[in-house]
């Protein structure tokens, strides 16, 4: 199922399960003008065809004492295939990494770290990015604040 061949309705229950994923079938059937059979196997068939790969709560960060947001810019010393695997793996396991990407530009991978507090940042910083063979270089921009957050995609 690609992009382009989502119909209206499709889109109304991914935008209203990206909402609530809690919803049940027949208030979802509800909001999006269906009834409740078609739309729930309009669902099934998209987690089946893996347009929804999970469901989750979204829950509040700073209640939990996560108040520190950091992007992250690292570089490797070298592109070794044993080198990016082990880096990619190390933040694949780390609770902290909430986001990973290899990018353009003037560093290898961009990072989203959120820990509690610059202390905590330091003993990754120190403790595990440094350690990890091939990492040469990391340069960190702390978020000030939060602008926008979104975990719903534009549907």
């Amino acid at each position: 199922m690609e992009n382009s061949t989502f119909d209206a309705a499709s889109r109304k229950i991914l935008a209203e399960l990206q909402k609530d994923s809690a919803i049940s079938t027949n208030e979802l059937a509800e909001r999006v003008g269906m009834s409740a059979t078609p739309c729930w196997r309009r669902q099934k068939e998209l987690e089946e065809k893996n347009v929804i790969t999970r469901y989750a709560a979204i829950v509040d960060r700073n209640k939990l004492g996560l108040r520190q947001v950091c992007l992250l810019h690292i570089s490797l010393a070298r592109h070794d295939t044993g080198v990016v695997e082990s880096f990619e793996n190390a933040m694949r396991v780390r609770t902290e990494v909430m986001e990973c990407y290899e990018v353009t530009g003037t560093s290898d991978y961009l990072v989203k770290l959120v820990v509690e507090d610059m202390n905590t940042y330091h003993d990754f910083l120190h403790n595990v990015l440094l350690k990890l063979p091939g990492v040469s270089q990391v340069n960190t921009s702390v978020a000030l604040r939060e602008v926008k957050y979104e975990t719903a995609l534009p549907v």
